[in-house]
């Protein structure tokens, strides 16, 4: 009995007084940049202002152009449309051949307030998808099955709704290939594994 109380005493001086060292301390794990976990997808489309009450107010073409008037494009000599100072924001990149750089490719030339599809539907602003969907065929398929784009809400679809992000929620309908962005860290260890130590005899 005597030995055993002993030998806890002199496992006790030990730990008090440091005999063995303490283990080396892990460094902080530093914290995620928020950029990697915002929610919000890279644009809000003209839907999403739309149906959140924004300001609606650069969708409406003919506060500024006549109803009556006509359109006229401009082209400068390589065929490439010129844009009015008005629109000069805007910046012109839909394919790499140049082909899609015409207003009227997407936007009603007889009525500026609709899209209209690649088969001559006319469509509203809202319902952009149906649009981008007339070109890119098994893009659209991929985004009507969850596959390409964002989805969020119930998977099971009894338990609620969900919330399918169109594609000018995330691709600039003028200029659509997507930004590339830089990739999330990869996952820290708490406890970081060194590597065993080998003899050779």
């Amino acid at each position: 009995m005597n030995l055993l109380v002993l030998a806890f005493l002199s496992l006790a001086l030990g730990f008090i007084f440091n005999l063995w060292g303490h283990p080396a301390k892990n460094e902080p794990i530093p914290l995620v940049d928020l950029k990697f976990t915002e929610t919000n997808t890279a644009r809000m489309s003209a839907s999403d202002l739309i149906r959140t009450g924004g300001d609606t107010s650069g969708l409406e073409c003919y506060a500024c152009h006549d109803k009556k008037v006509a359109i006229k494009l401009k082209f400068d000599a390589e065929n490439n449309v010129i844009l009015p100072k008005e629109h000069e924001d805007i910046v012109m990149g839909h394919g790499s051949h140049k082909r899609n750089n015409n207003c009227f490719n997407c936007h009603d030339e007889t009525n500026l307030e609709l899209l209209q599809t690649r088969d001559g539907r006319q469509v509203k602003i809202s319902e952009s998808t149906q649009l981008c969907g007339s070109c890119h065929g098994p893009t659209y398929r991929d985004w009507e099955a969850g596959v390409h784009g964002r989805t969020s809400g119930y998977w099971k679809r009894d338990m609620g709704p969900i919330d399918r992000k169109g594609c000018a929620s995330c691709h600039n309908p003028h200029s659509p290939p997507f930004p590339g962005r830089q990739p999330a860290p990869g996952p820290h260890a708490l406890h970081p594994v060194t590597a065993p130590v080998t003899t050779h005899e």
